[in-house]
């Protein structure tokens, strides 16, 4: 395609191919002197633009700032720059690393970046282009409000360049840069380079998705379902069927119970590599939504007689591993895993996740680029950037655990993992295939692959930090006033625009409806109302009446005794039980009964719409293990042998509502009521139900208005007013930022006034190294499952600063609550051993062991990311207390943690 302006001929003419239309009309743009925002699919060429971006900067002598999320981009990037214009050229910045930061190309992290801009650095000047690359990041809701940060503060001089993953609201996005940052063009690409063709593997045999002879009715392009998939599909479902009615005779059960057809198992993995091998589809990336799950599958691969390499690209992997290995130390090979890493990668096989050491996932990468390992087993998160396309990517499932519950993929996730299957210019089309089992329906992945809507979503919130930064830097008033630009406030008056729209129609509607009953003063009207305020009293008193239920059950659940029999009303356990174990819990009694038909387990007030009352008693031995089918067997007998019964009628319900004075009232009233005997009056009745039901929607919809217009600077004003009382703000209409302020304002932690706060209180002085990196952890670490807030630690210093440190984020959760500000994360004890013991200079296997949750010790690579997130958290405490010697302890903690494999890639 041809190139008109001068600047982008030059860089065109320096590439081995041609520029695609959309790279066209963003350098065009970029050249005219216009922010640009390009959202294309993964793979599409994004980054031309951004270093198009690099090549306009450095021929007008200017700077050009080239930010990524993370560190393993920013490392690729550099090495990528690098190559082109020469070490001299381009610096990397990221929390690990810093080389040549005065060059006229620098690499780093957005958090790099955003703290320039708070500290006002002197590396700003000059600069003339800013990428940000994944700019979509900013939906993320940890970390997203940094890329906002930098959007707004950036000076207008400088032009951003912005690289965005296909979205579906880009022009919405667009018409917010363009009003915080001017003038920006908005380029939108959704055509894939690679095509992708989606598959459904049932068993061994590899179906289309899609039906490439037939279109839907209408002759529309929409997609259809390959028929002898679906045919299929229903055959497989129908034999499981059958296997599941016939498993009460012994056949069709499969290995391990519950009814599962032999026929529906999932094929083991080494067969899917292999079957994908033989069809031509290999490299593949096989995403696993669990670490641990990764590791199975690359154990079940290794157990298998699968190889993927031939002799001489093993000898090309064992000299890319030594590269990449040779400064681990030999004496920690054994504890992570390192021969068995070396294994799979010998044969072509790997996994890819966060628990992994950072120098084992980056050979990992390196050799799956280079074509030597073929099969990769990974979770999610190298769907977000890394440069390791396929050229298949299977999904083994379309649910995923979003840390709090498993939920189904959206059509954006399932976009974003199926955007990495084609290699431009290698592949001619990519491959994204979905393992079937049992509940997968060809029509839903059809859903999930043709669904083309996932907007991007601000996760802009104000905190301490910034807060305080904010007021620094513009003052109160002008920082209130920036927030108001921020995108999410942005999309909350988009929202707004909305809500007030349907209150207008509402509110003509019910000017309708109020004069078809009368107006407000007409007795159609009160009519209407006396039927409202029957209906609600109505309900009113069902509740009363279950919640009184409830707590007649919860009392007499709490009397029980051991020993006490008592009859379960309902439900599948109904019958006889006795009482192994009382529970009088206040709220949720659950005691432990066994029943008459050797069923054992808990029981609460759910099972008992009345209370639940001893029938008698029966003895017990003196330990019942209810576990054991013998023990159950025989103490049912002996239940069955009291000769107690099951009542034949229990207690009818007493209706709360009869004897309620209130709702016989209203009763009389609306008999009485002169609409009551006209023959119109039910359909007034219904008119009058809409007119109420508009008027609480409305209602409710001003309430979301309220809540919505001014939301961000509303919730800065009651950080103000906290950080005012804690002397980090001055007092007044024009505050200014105090030195404890200032202080805070160099912390960028999850938990920054906390830490803020235990420097201002110097709580951590005193420690030795090793001990401020223990109690350091306690504000960083963040427990994969429920954490420990019990303050404990090696040394009694270390035990005594966790204490304080506990008893001032108790404090803080307080004024917290009643400013209604969302709680500082609770300080978690479970690294405080293992980064103690890492720091006293201790081996790695005890460090992991130290580390270790319920027996288990943590990955290598959780080990590592920890480590180096306590270093982060040190390096701002030697820069923020205001206590020298605090400052030299954090100085010498960081140097006894950076060491043996915490050191080793760290860049």
């Amino acid at each position: 395609m041809s190139v008109s302006t001068s600047e982008l001929q030059k860089f065109a003419g320096e590439l081995s191919f041609p520029l695609d239309r959309f790279q066209i009309d963003a350098c065009t743009a970029l050249e005219a002197g216009h922010g640009v925002l390009v959202c294309a699919p993964t793979g599409a060429g994004k980054t031309i633009i951004g270093e198009f971006a690099v090549h306009l900067a450095l021929a007008s002598g200017r700077k050009c700032f080239y930010t990524t999320p993370i560190k393993a981009l920013s490392n690729q990037k550099f090495a990528e720059l690098t190559a082109r214009y020469g070490r001299s050229t381009v610096g990397l910045l990221t929390g690990d690393s810093s080389i040549n930061p005065d060059a006229p190309i620098v690499v780093m992290t957005t958090e790099v970046l955003r703290n320039m801009l708070y500290a006002n650095s002197n590396a700003l000047r000059g600069l003339s282009h800013v990428v940000m690359d994944e700019v979509h990041y900013l939906a993320d809701r940890f970390r997203g409000a940094v890329w906002e940060e930098v959007i707004l503060h950036l000076s207008q001089d400088v032009r951003l360049v912005s690289l965005s993953a296909t979205v579906s609201n880009a022009e919405e996005f667009g018409a917010w840069m363009e009003t915080v940052r001017g003038d920006t063009t908005v380029v939108v690409d959704e055509n894939r380079p690679v095509p992708l063709s989606q598959h459904i593997m049932v068993g061994r045999r590899l179906f289309d998705l899609f039906d490439s002879r037939a279109h839907s009715s209408g002759g529309a392009a929409k997609p259809v379902v390959d028929r002898d998939l679906v045919r299929h599909v229903k055959e497989r479902q129908s034999l499981d069927y059958v296997d599941r009615w016939q498993a009460p005779h012994g056949r069709g059960r499969g290995r391990g119970g519950h009814g599962a057809s032999a026929n529906n198992r999932p094929l083991p993995r080494p067969e899917v590599i292999a079957r994908l091998d033989q069809e031509g589809l290999l490299p593949a990336i096989t995403f696993i939504f669990s670490r641990a799950g990764c590791d199975a599958a690359l154990t079940q691969c290794l157990r298998s007689r699968l190889v993927l390499t031939t002799p001489e690209q093993v000898e090309e992997i064992r000299y890319i591993v030594e590269k990449h290995t040779s400064e681990l130390p030999r004496q920690d090979l054994e504890v992570l895993g390192f021969w068995e890493w070396r294994e799979a990668l010998e044969r072509g096989l790997a996994a890819h996740h966060a628990g992994m050491l950072p120098v084992f996932r980056h050979t990992v990468e390196e050799l799956f680029v280079k074509g030597l390992v073929r099969a990769v087993f990974a979770t999610e998160t190298l769907a977000l950037g890394i440069n390791m396309p396929a050229r298949t990517v299977v999904l083994e499932k379309l649910v995923k655990f979003n840390g709090e519950s498993h939920a189904e993929l959206t059509p954006g996730e399932y976009t974003q993992l199926t955007g990495r299957a084609g290699r431009r210019g290698i592949d001619i089309e990519g491959h994204a295939v979905v393992l079937w089992q049992p509940g997968t329906e060809p029509t839903e992945v059809a859903g999930l692959a043709s669904t083309r809507t996932f907007p991007l979503r601000s996760s802009f919130r104000p905190g301490y930090n910034m807060s305080i930064n904010l007021v620094e830097q513009f003052g109160a008033a002008d920082s209130r006033a920036l927030l108001e630009r921020s995108f999410a406030q942005f999309q909350a008056d988009r929202s707004v625009v909305g809500l007030v729209r349907g209150i207008e129609r509402n509110d003509v509607t019910l000017t309708q409806l109020g004069a078809r009953l009368g107006g407000p003063e007409g007795e159609y009207f009160e009519y209407a109302k006396l039927r409202e305020r029957l209906k609600d009293r109505e309900k009113t008193l069902e509740r009363q009446g279950r919640q009184d239920r409830r707590d007649n059950a919860v009392e007499s659940l709490r009397s029980l005794k051991r020993g006490d029999v008592v009859s379960v009303p309902s439900g599948k356990r109904s019958g006889l039980a006795v009482v192994l174990e009382p529970d009088d819990d206040l709220t949720d009694p659950r005691p432990l009964v066994l029943t008459e038909d050797k069923w054992a387990g808990r029981v609460s007030a759910a099972d008992f719409p009345s209370p639940a009352d001893s029938l008698g008693e029966m003895r017990l031995p003196r330990y019942v293990d209810h576990r054991t089918a013998s023990t159950r067997r025989d103490v049912a007998a002996a239940l069955r042998s009291t000769g107690i019964s099951v009542p034949s009628d229990h207690r009818r319900r007493k209706s709360t509502a009869a004897d309620d004075r209130e709702l016989a009232t209203l009763r009389r009233s609306i008999r009485s009521h002169p609409v009551h005997s006209r023959s119109d009056r039910e359909e007034l009745g219904r008119v009058g139900e809409r007119y109420n039901r508009l008027a609480r929607e409305n209602e409710s919809m001003r309430r979301k208005v309220s809540a919505t217009t001014n939301s961000l600077a509303r919730t800065f004003d009651r950080i103000l007013s906290l950080l005012t009382e804690r002397e980090y703000i001055t007092a007044g209409r024009t505050p200014e930022v105090t030195g404890n302020g200032s202080r805070l304002s160099r912390i960028y932690s999850e938990s920054d006034l906390l830490v803020a706060e235990c420097l201002r209180q110097r709580l951590w002085l005193g420690l030795a190294p090793a001990e401020l990196a223990a109690v350091v952890s306690s504000v960083v670490f963040e427990s994969r499952q429920e954490g420990d807030s019990t303050p404990q630690g090696p040394t009694g210093p270390v035990r005594h600063a966790l204490t304080e440190t506990v008893r001032v984020w108790t404090e803080l959760r307080a004024d917290e609550i009643r400013h209604s500000l969302p709680p500082t994360r609770e300080p978690d004890m479970g690294f405080v051993k293992a980064v103690y013991r890492w720091a006293s200079d201790s081996s790695l296997v005890d460090a992991l062991v130290a580390a270790g949750d319920n027996g288990k010790a943590l990955s290598g690579g959780d080990f590592v990311r920890w480590c180096r997130q306590v270093i982060d958290l040190l390096d701002q405490v030697r820069l923020a207390s205001p206590d020298p010697e605090i400052s030299k302890t954090a100085a010498r903690a960081v140097t006894a943690l950076r060491r043996g494999v915490v050191a080793v890639d760290a860049a």
